[in-house]
């Protein structure tokens, strides 16, 4: 069977892949199928071709073929994503299940310490890696596996584990990058991101996971871009990076919040906090799409639904708790407590009294900041205080943009905003009463002596009871019992900053005996107290030579140092002038001499002012003319160099892109010939795949196509004569047979004749039998029927009968005689209307015949007219033709009778002329009339004529002359 056969008939390729199979040669009917799958002559899908398509995947994951698994799936995409949509999903869903099928059996393989497998390889092909594979063999897992407890493990894990991970990892990029912008697979689509995020956390593949939140990301970015937001009717064939896309929906909306929930909640279980933030920034690009999508006209929409948006606050309570943010877990917290309140009908009160505590106590964990203990104050001045503006400013603007990305009501989210909050909706009241105890500790207690002791019991309360309600579930730690040691650090700072309102020093003893009952090291209070003086919302220093805490700050530009030497200096002067009172006559004097002496020379201080002003100004704007000057001159440079650069590089660039189209076009070409190459070595039976390219080189095109063409037809020619040899052994078989069978169907024919008649026979004989018996018994039935007397009773009982009969026959003919009429009545109507229809159709045709006929008049009219004016043109033509050659013959005729007549002697003047050859006397006519011939050999022509035709039998003979060439058509 030919190579053509497999591309004509896909069914015999598979049958041939399957031979291959049956006899180990995977890589083989890999290559067979992927030919198929790839070949431009078949554009229906058929079922044979989903056939085709599993075989290919599982011997491209049989083999670990990602690449070719990846290639296969487009072409199969591209032949039934229009047609067969269903088997595209079909055939994605088998694939993802055989490879995480193929994975798990990995993972416990490496488990239980089994050896890997040797993978079947094909012929040729060598056993190097590809690619891609040392970006997921990762250089940290090569070190780690060197210094790993369990060397054995490590080897194992990279040897069976990491080709099945590596080749599940590849599957979902390429069904992603497939299924990116189908709006019919879309659920597929998601449901393998899912698959992926599942995998990346099973795993622990983090950085898979970053690739796949890019590549999620910028398919959104798309969508979001060229996807038709702002638009009602999307038309996908404008641009070819969402073809298939049919436009934002409900159901889109929704798939892709759900997606990315998962991610976010893949990034917390990873500790990828950078992608879960991005995470939040995809979700909020999201609902803008929504709300965008909800303004236009016409765009039935619905927003989010609630139990998603919780479920969406409720994964970001966690993310924000592992990535210890305080501030926004407590807002995330309120938020989802406000949704399941509002839109949580069976909420019972016991889960709102939890959710309320959770709130609060997320809000008492936030930290205090400079802002909130300094306010009322005054501004401060400084080097810090500018660097810490800058900071907060900072801190400001990127927790205004996270509060407008998770939706909050605030774009300045802050402790005392979230309990302000918490008061006006009366979220306290919903706690239990040492939860209320604890926050008024915590807010509103100043007393720094007995607010540890008040607080202790409060917070073995909290920890007794979180204990006691998640002693059965060990899952996760989401109870409230998370929060104490974050409320343990706020209560020892706010007992520090008590202290430091209260206190300039204080022993580190006392502060050790305050705190003895928290349970908590003076190396964990220290470490908070150093954190706290860090972000600057405490000023105080722990001297641990004198073993004491120093509150404020001990630098001079502080706000209490700046203003002592000033204070000290006025109260100075007013003791002193309480001691010793001035004269206050003296005083006077020199004050209103002063004042004299200042007003006299006030106004040649102005004018002095004036002059030394304007000399300012004529020295700023010099300088400046002399910087503007300089600049220009730089910039003048600078673009000089850069359009130098420029075209230089213009011309490199121009350069490398011919180099590279040369390149291109030649290894174009030498990959054309290597193909056909290889085809023909293929063909003829031989392995190509082991030659090399200088190999291939050598190889003569022509010679392997002038082999290959001999070998077909040699293999043609042995074909047909086994052919015409087992028709010609056929034809003696049946003839044979033939002759052989003849006396034994005579036979067979005389032995069925008797049988047949034999049992004819019988079949009379027992027909007779069974009719007499019937007869008898019959006869016996009527005797006993007239014993009875039954038949004096059947001529009444007749014509009782047939007097109903009659009846009811005389109503039915009366009826069919009227239905007769009335049939007879429509009909003579019909036929009146079909007779004047067909009139009128008879008359229509007439009359678009007649139309007809003048239409094909006129056009039998209009072509013999142009026929006509044709036929004058051209006598015409022929007449002006005729003229013009007896015109030229006249013309040639007068220049002959002109070169007749004797030339003039050849002298040195003559010689010295050019003369055309028609005017040579050695030479003759342009139709060759040859003059005299005894010219001499060194004028053109010689003894063979003039010109280019002329005298060439003149130059033979000596001379003479050829009749005038004729026209036959016009002579």
């Amino acid at each position: 069977m030919s190579y053509n056969s497999f591309l004509n008939k896909p069914e015999n390729a598979l049958r041939r892949a399957e031979e291959l199979l049956t006899i180990s040669q995977p890589s083989a009917a890999l290559a067979l199928l992927h030919e198929i799958l790839s070949s431009r002559r078949h554009k229906t899908w058929s079922p044979t071709y989903e056939k085709i398509i599993i075989l290919y995947l599982d011997l491209c994951l049989q083999l670990g073929r990602s690449r070719e698994a990846k290639d296969g799936l487009h072409q199969y995409r591209n032949l039934s994503q229009s047609q067969a949509p269903g088997s595209l999903e079909a055939v994605i869903r088998h694939l993802i299940e055989a490879s995480e099928k193929k994975c798990r059996e990995a993972k416990e393989a490496a488990d239980k310490g089994e050896s890997p497998k040797p993978e079947e390889k094909g012929e040729g092909e060598e056993a190097t890696a590809d690619d891609d594979d040392a970006d997921f063999y990762e250089g940290s897992h090569l070190l780690l596996s060197t210094m790993s407890t369990d060397p054995e493990k490590a080897q194992r894990d990279t040897a069976v584990l990491l080709p099945a991970l590596k080749f599940l990892w590849e599957v979902y990029r390429a069904v992603l990058d497939i299924l990116k912008s189908n709006s019919k697979l879309e659920r597929l689509y998601h449901g393998a991101a899912v698959a992926a995020l599942r995998f990346c956390g099973e795993y622990k593949r983090r950085v898979e996971f970053r690739r796949l939140c890019d590549m999620m990301r910028m398919h959104l970015g798309n969508l979001s871009k060229f996807g038709g937001v702002g638009t009602v009717t999307f038309d996908a064939g404008r641009n070819n990076k969402v073809r298939g896309w049919e436009g934002w929906t409900a159901d889109s909306i929704e798939l892709h919040l759900q997606t990315r929930f998962a991610q976010l909640e893949t990034a917390s279980t990873l500790r990828l906090y950078t992608e879960g933030f991005r995470t939040v920034e995809d979700i909020y690009n999201i609902l803008q799409i929504s709300r965008t999508r909800r303004k236009l006209p016409g765009v039935n929409i619905p927003p989010p639904k609630a139990k998603i948006m919780a479920a969406y606050y409720e994964k970001l309570t966690n993310l924000f708790w592992v990535s210890e943010n305080y501030l926004f877990h407590a807002f995330a917290w309120y938020k989802y407590y406000s949704l399941c309140k509002e839109y949580n009908r069976g909420m019972s009160d016991e889960m709102k009294t939890t959710q309320a505590s959770a709130v609060l106590l997320a809000t008492l964990c936030i930290p205090t900041t400079t802002s909130d203990n300094n306010k009322g104050t005054s501004k401060s001045l400084g080097r810090d205080a500018i660097q810490s503006t800058v900071e907060d400013d900072i801190a400001k603007e990127k927790m205004a943009r996270m509060a407008t990305l998770l939706g909050f009501h605030t774009r300045e989210p802050s402790r005392d905003a979230l309990l302000a909050e918490m008061r006006s909706r009366n979220i306290i009241e919903d706690v239990p009463d040492y939860l209320r105890d604890l926050y008024v500790i915590l807010e509103d207690s100043t007393d720094p002596l007995d607010m540890v002791e008040k607080a202790r019991p409060l917070l073995d309360t909290l920890r007794a009871e979180s204990a006691a309600s998640s002693s059965d579930e060990d899952a996760e730690d989401n109870t409230l019992g998370r929060y104490v040691e974050p409320l343990t650090n706020m209560l020892i700072l706010k007992l520090i900053f008590n202290l430091s309102a209260a206190y300039h020093t204080i022993s580190l003893d006392h502060v050790k005996k305050l705190t003895s009952g928290l349970g908590v090291s003076f190396e964990q209070m220290e470490k908070s107290i150093i954190l706290s003086a860090q972000s600057r919302a405490l000023s105080v220093r722990i001297d641990h030579r004198a073993g004491c805490i120093r509150f404020g700050s001990a630098a001079l530009e502080s706000d209490e140092m700046r203003g002592q030497l000033s204070i000290l200096a006025k109260r100075l002067t007013t003791a002193c002038n309480i001691i010793s009172p001035p004269e206050v006559s003296s005083v006077a004097a020199e004050r209103t001499a002063l004042y004299a002496e200042v007003r006299s020379s006030i106004e040649s201080e102005h004018i002095n002012t004036l002059e030394r002003k304007v000399v300012i100004e004529k020295r700023k704007e010099e300088s400046e003319r002399l910087v503007q000057e300089r600049l220009r001159a730089e910039e003048a440079a600078r673009k000089a160099e850069e359009l130098a650069r420029k075209a230089e590089e213009d011309r490199r660039l121009a350069r490398e892109q011919k180099m590279r189209e040369k390149e291109k076009l030649q290894k174009i070409q030498d990959e054309m010939e290597a193909m056909e190459k290889k085809r023909y070595l293929t063909a003829m039976g031989r392995n190509a795949e082991n030659m090399t390219v200088e190999q291939l080189k050598e190889v003569d095109t022509a010679a392997l196509a002038k082999e290959h063409a001999d070998k077909a037809n040699k293999k043609k020619e042995e074909a047909e004569r086994k052919v015409k040899e087992a028709a010609r052994q056929l034809d003696y078989l049946v003839r044979a047979v033939r002759i052989e069978e003849l006396p034994r169907i005579k036979e067979a024919y005389d032995t069925k004749i008797k049988e047949d008649r034999t049992q004819f026979e019988q079949d009379v004989v027992d027909k007779a039998t069974r009719a007499k018996n019937q007869w008898e018994k019959d006869i016996k039935e009527k005797a006993s029927l007239r014993d009875c007397s039954v038949f004096n009773y059947t001529s009444e009982f007749q014509s009782t009968i047939m007097t109903a009969r009659t009846g009811v026959h005389e109503k039915l003919c009366k009826e069919e005689d009227e239905q007769a009429e009335l049939e007879a009545e429509k009909g003579k109507l019909t036929r009146a209307r079909k007779r004047k229809a067909d009139e009128a159709r008879l008359a229509e045709e007439a009359k678009i015949a007649a139309e007809k006929a003048e239409a094909d008049r006129k056009a039998e009219e209009e072509r013999q007219r142009k026929e006509e004016e044709r036929r004058q043109r051209q006598e015409e033509l022929e007449k002006k033709e005729r003229i013009r050659m007896e015109e030229q013959r006249e013309r040639e005729q007068r220049e002959r009778s002109v070169r007749s007549q004797p030339a003039p002697a050849a002298g040195g003047e003559t010689r010295s002329k050019y003369v055309p050859p028609s005017r040579r006397g050695g030479g003759g006519n342009r139709w060759g009339e040859g003059g005299s011939g005894g010219g001499s050999s060194s004028d053109r022509g010689g003894g063979y004529g003039g010109g280019r035709y002329e005298g060439r039998d003149g130059g033979r003979d000596g001379g003479g002359s050829r009749p005038a060439p004729t026209n036959s058509r016009w002579s």
